[in-house]
């Protein structure tokens, strides 16, 4: 699976959480390549629920949202959101706009959850920079962090 989120946007959530540690490309990357698969996971439930309901178009219910967050102030952009939604999902559903918007808001606080885990994860390992095993360690380690 090619990544379609763009790294610049996945940097930026990875350093607005690591205080001043510097970020590997890597990190970014792995970073990117973890959310796009979460959102990816996200859409095919989201599409599950939309078909129960006959509806080909995924709303923002179907992301388990009542109201739209805020498009204003989310790093991550949404036509990749819309590419990454549509990853896993028949080329027959549609995204709606606001379930768009929200997907991307879930997937950035994922983002920031993960970064700021990793922020540690490299910190306690006496190092300056987050690489792309911090990123990955998280997975392991996730429960202890929630």
């Amino acid at each position: 699976m090619s990544v379609e989120l763009p790294f610049a946007p996945v940097d930026e959530i990875i350093r607005r959480n690591a205080d001043d540690l510097r970020v590997s490309s890597g990190a970014a990357e792995a970073l990117a390549s973890r959310i796009q698969h979460e959102g990816a996971q996200r859409a095919v439930a989201a599409a599950e629920r939309a078909k129960t309901e006959g509806r080909k178009t995924l709303m923002l219910g179907d992301f388990g949202v009542e109201s739209t967050p805020p498009k204003a102030g989310l790093a991550l952009p949404i036509a990749p959101v819309d590419r990454v939604a549509r990853l896993e999902i028949d080329d027959q559903y549609r995204v709606s706009m606001n379930a768009r918007v929200a997907l991307a808001s879930q997937l950035e606080a994922e983002a920031d959850a993960v970064a700021t885990a990793a922020a540690v994860l490299a910190d306690h390992a006496g190092r300056r920079t987050v690489k792309r095993a911090d990123i990955e360690r998280y997975d392991e380690l996730e429960p202890h962090f929630t």
